[in-house]
C-alpha cells in the first residue's frame, strides 16, 4: 500500500528553518510553482520540481517541507514524489461554496444558450478579478477559449471584463490595466486607455458592453451586467458567436441578455442564492 509520509523519512531532506527566521524573498510565489508543478505532472519528484522551476534542489526541499507540515502536500515515499495534500481539497470545497452557481442561474445560462443558439456564459466578479462559473455551449456553437473557471486575464479584450472595468472608478482603473499598449489579443483589441475610456462611458451607461475580434479573431461576446439589490455589480451574464451568426441580429441578442440579466439579478436581490 503508498501511504504518505513525512519528508524527513527521505534522503536528501534538509531541516526547515527556525520559526523565527526571517522570511525569503519571493518565497511565497517559489512555495506556489511547487504546487503547481505537482498539480500539473499528477505528482512529481523533488527533481522534477526542480527541472521544472529552476529552484535548487535544497530549496525544493525546505518549502516542501514546509507544504507537508502543512498538510497542501503528501510525499509517497515508495515513488520518491510528492502529491497533493488534502488540505488543497478544503480550499477548494470552500472556494465552490463561495462562488457556488445556484441551480436557477445554471438554468437560466442554459435557456439563453438554447434560446439564441449561441455559447452562454454567466461570471462573477470577485474584486477585480472575473471567474467564468457557469457555460452553456455545443459542438455548432463552442465556448470562446481559454474562457473558462477562473478566466480573469484580458479584461480589456473581453465584453466580461468591459462590464467590470466599466463599474470601476478611473483611478481604480487604471490600477488594473497593464501600461499603454496594452496586450493585444485579437485584431480589434483596444490597447490604448483613452479609446477603452470612451467605450467603457457607453458600456456604463447601457449596461452592455460588445467586443467585436477582440479577444479572439472572428468572434463576437456580448455582455450583460448583473446587480444585487444594493447596485452594486455581482457579476454578468454574456454570449458569444462568430461574427457572421451576432451580426444578424443585434437587437434580439441584447433583448434577449438584458432579460437573462434581470433575472439573475432578481435572484440575487432575492436572498435565495444559497439555494442549489
Amino acid at each position: 500500500m503508498v501511504t504518505g509520509t513525512p519528508l524527513h523519512d527521505s534522503p536528501g531532506a534538509v531541516p526547515v528553518p527556525p520559526a523565527d527566521a526571517a522570511p525569503r524573498a519571493g518565497s511565497v510565489h517559489r512555495t506556489l510553482e511547487i504546487l503547481e508543478v505537482v498539480a500539473t505532472q499528477g505528482g512529481a519528484s523533488a527533481k522534477d520540481i526542480s527541472d521544472a522551476t529552476g529552484l535548487p534542489l535544497p530549496t525544493v526541499y525546505r518549502l516542501a517541507r514546509e507544504l507537508l507540515d502543512s498538510d497542501y502536500l503528501v510525499h509517497i515515499r515508495e515513488e520518491k514524489r510528492f502529491e497533493l495534500g488534502y488540505k488543497l481539497h478544503q480550499l477548494g470545497v470552500s472556494l465552490h461554496q463561495q462562488i457556488g452557481v445556484p441551480r436557477a442561474v445554471r438554468l437560466e445560462v442554459q435557456a439563453l444558450h438554447e434560446q439564441l443558439g449561441l455559447a452562454a456564459y454567466f461570471a462573477v466578479h470577485r474584486g477585480s478579478q472575473i471567474a467564468v462559473v457557469a457555460t452553456a455551449d455545443s459542438p455548432t456553437c463552442p465556448r470562446l477559449r481559454p474562457i473558462d473557471f477562473g478566466f480573469h486575464e484580458a479584461a480589456h479584450a473581453t465584453a466580461l471584463g468591459k462590464i467590470l472595468l466599466a463599474s470601476m472608478e478611473p483611478e481604480q482603473r487604471i490600477l488594473h490595466l497593464d501600461p499603454e499598449p496594452m496586450p493585444r489579443f485579437g485584431p480589434g483589441t483596444i490597447t490604448g486607455h483613452d479609446d477603452l475610456d470612451r467605450q467603457l462611458d457607453v458600456v456604463a451607461d447601457r449596461g452592455l458592453a460588445w467586443e467585436h475580434g477582440e479577444f479572439q479573431a472572428g468572434a463576437t461576446c456580448v455582455a450583460a451586467a448583473v446587480r444585487a439589490g444594493n447596485g452594486l455589480l455581482v457579476g454578468s451574464v454574456a454570449v458569444s458567436g462568430t461574427d457572421e451568426r451576432m451580426a444578424q441580429d443585434p437587437g434580439a441578442v441584447e433583448a434577449a441578455l438584458r432579460a437573462t440579466a434581470s433575472r439573475v439579478s432578481r435572484f440575487y436581490r432575492s436572498g435565495r442564492t444559497q439555494q442549489r
